[in-house]
């Protein structure tokens, strides 16, 4: 995979509301597509499919509220509210309306992005992760492989024992949930490491985590008037790729289901190919 990108990238910063400054790295032209990140990443993730993007649609790839070059208050970390800066965001850019791509965490802010700005976004892509407030949400804490779902919620102990062994941390969770063994080198894990490692990322990235439960309650109000623009529900084979598609119906009516072979939960990294083909076909030129 190559992180070499040919494309020149702008990276821009906007106050989107009075302790929040975003930053996002903008290419191309043509329709936008906004790219969300998940944890414990940055922009950067989008990186193996950017210059193709870039070649239909203006692509903004955003640093999360709490990540990379992004603010990093104290509160706030509800998807609602992360939500309603990014499209703040939105309006800085000068966009009318956007499609939006999110994996992992940025998966759960972009639904939330698409079910309170419902004209502003189009089309809608949740990458490789479950949904709170879905019907399996309640029994997921149950499941061995997200044990950091409850850890991360702990007050202040995450942050005690991650600072300090950010590489070894970050390496644990991008090794061993991939499928496809050469998705990262050493110096993509030493990059996400430096990141969690600034001043206050650890404590504002594992807020999105806090904020879980009341995501949950606010997206089951949320399904009861399901999205009606087209949805990419799109996941690892060896992952969420099985369950995504039923688990975002929930949520919406017109959704395509993409579960990539032999592919583990970084499907960007994994299996860009995968992810540029089905984007192809279901983003707007």
């Amino acid at each position: 995979m190559s992180r070499n990108l040919s494309a020149e990238l702008r990276h821009v910063f906007h106050r989107v509301a009075a302790d929040v400054s975003l930053h996002a790295v903008v290419v191309g032209s043509g329709p936008a597509v906004f790219l969300i990140h998940g944890w414990p990443q940055t922009w950067y993730e989008w990186t193996p499919v950017i210059d193709q993007l870039a070649e239909h649609h203006t692509v903004v790839a955003v640093d999360l509220k709490g990540a990379g070059n992004s603010s990093k208050p104290m509160t706030g970390y509800d998807k609602v509210t992360m939500a309603a800066e990014l499209d703040a965001l939105r309006e800085a850019l000068g966009f009318e309306t956007v499609q939006v791509i999110g994996h992992d965490f940025g998966g759960m802010v972009a639904y939330a992005w698409a079910a309170t700005h419902r004209e502003a976004v189009t089309r809608l892509g949740i990458f490789d992760v479950p949904i709170p407030g879905a019907d399996l949400w309640d029994t997921i804490y149950a499941d061995p492989t997200v044990w950091h779902f409850s850890f991360h919620r702990n007050p202040d102990l995450p942050e005690f024992l991650i600072t300090g062994r950010e590489y070894g941390y970050v390496e644990s969770f991008f090794r061993g949930r991939t499928s496809n063994h050469g998705a990262f080198t050493d110096d993509d894990v030493e990059l996400y490491a430096r990141a969690l490692a600034q001043p206050g990322a650890i404590r504002s990235t594992l807020g999105w985590y806090r904020a879980l439960e009341q995501d949950a309650e606010d997206n089951r109000k949320f399904k009861q008037e399901p999205l009606t623009i087209p949805v990419l529900a799109l996941g690892g084979a060896d992952r969420w790729g099985p369950k995504i598609a039923e688990m975002v119906s929930e949520f919406a009516t017109d959704v395509t289901g993409v579960s990539i072979p032999e592919c583990g939960h970084w499907v960007v990294e994994e299996r860009p190919d995968a992810v540029l083909d089905a984007l192809a076909n279901f983003l707007e030129r």
